[in-house]
């Protein structure tokens, strides 16, 4: 039996990403990290309405020898801790190793939907990048993208603008009650 999803960015959606000089960027560790408001209870709700919840993360930093990797997973780990996420997938690469794993391309989101049984039409993937969106609708996702204004790219095409994973909560709870998704 296929199950569904919602594929989460981490920085910036679940919680809240540096931002410096209008680009955002990840808490250095956990003295920086900060859950957004509304994120525990926006992922509850998601939860108890039989969605995988999966964060899909990209974390050049690492690959950039600026961040270290452990602390990439106290930071995870720290959320795992505190949200109830199923799952969460890293990529550890910068742009320049072509890796499958990176978003815009979706193999994070594949791989997840291969080991968890998720039907990718009927899941949704959440961002505050235009990376994240690109990813979620190369995987056939329908998609969220929180609007920050960063000063970067945004995204060519999404599914729903919001403000938050509360917001994004509330639309997609409201599509899988109106539209017969299960």
């Amino acid at each position: 039996m296929s199950r569904r999803a919602v594929f989460l960015d981490r920085d910036g959606v679940i919680n809240r990403a540096v931002v410096r000089k209008g680009k955002p960027y990840p808490p250095a560790g956990l003295e920086e990290l900060e859950i957004l408001p509304g994120v525990g209870e926006a992922l509850a709700r998601l939860k108890a309405a039989g969605f995988v919840l999966v964060v899909v993360s990209n974390q050049p930093d690492v690959a950039r020898g600026t961040t270290a990797r452990d602390a990439v997973e106290t930071i995870n780990a720290k959320l795992a801790e505190s949200l109830p996420v199923n799952d969460f997938r890293v990529c550890y690469h910068d742009s320049s190793d072509s890796c499958d794993c990176r978003k815009p391309k979706p193999g994070m989101l594949l791989a997840a939907a291969r080991d968890h049984g998720i039907d990718l039409s009927s899941s949704f993937m959440v961002g505050d990048r235009w990376r994240d969106v690109e990813a979620g609708r190369r995987a056939g996702c329908r998609t969220l993208f929180i609007d920050y204004a960063y000063d970067e790219q945004q995204p060519e095409a999404c599914d729903y603008r919001v403000k938050s994973l509360a917001d994004a909560a509330e639309i997609i709870l409201s599509l899988c009650c109106t539209s017969g998704i299960s």
